[in-house]
């Protein structure tokens, strides 16, 4: 069976141009990073809600659970840890805007199935952009923070599925994972 001859473009035949999604909008028109002016947008009320899991052995979690670990309380420390980090996202994530954040809460359930815990943070301003970042980064932190006060007794703890569960507020509207 004899093989066809591949077909080579012409100078005149041109590959259909992919259709253009939307703007990022971080990028400036010569490709440099940039901040985004949020001067003339409207402050609304924003709320962000992320979520993610630290997985880990049974033991590990009822070392978690029963208050017996040697760095203290765990849960605890790991909400702080995430309210912190959510105040201070600006400062870690190089075009987030600074906020005036009006509310932050990051609820920690330990999860026998996984086993591990999950880790939820919602935050909530009144202001000219969303608050997206912060709640994924108070997720992110108190996991950190998790992983970190029990690190000495198991290693592989596993952090996984950080994700934008719900959005709200803004021009983009209603967004539901």
């Amino acid at each position: 069976m004899a093989r066809k001859p591949a077909k080579t473009m012409s100078a005149k035949t041109k590959p259909a141009k992919a259709k253009a999604g939307p703007a990022l909008t971080h990028i400036g028109a010569s490709g440099e990073a940039r901040m985004v002016d949020v001067s003339d947008k409207p402050a609304t009320e924003r709320l962000a809600v992320a979520e993610g899991r630290i997985v880990m052995t049974k033991a590990t979690l009822d070392l978690i659970v029963s208050g017996n670990a040697k760095k203290g309380d765990v849960l605890g420390t790991a909400r702080i840890a995430g309210i912190m980090a959510a105040k201070r996202t600006s400062e870690l994530i190089p075009l987030c805007h600074p906020l005036a954040l009006s509310k932050v809460i990051v609820d920690i359930e330990p999860d026998a199935k996984l086993p591990g815990c999950v880790v939820r943070a919602s935050v909530k301003v009144t202001g000219p952009t969303g608050v997206e970042m912060e709640a994924l980064t108070a997720v992110s932190v108190a996991c950190l923070t998790i992983y970190d006060m029990i690190k000495a007794v198991e290693r592989g703890v596993r952090i996984e599925g950080i994700h934008l569960v719900e959005k709200l507020g803004g021009k983009s509207g209603h967004y539901r994972a």
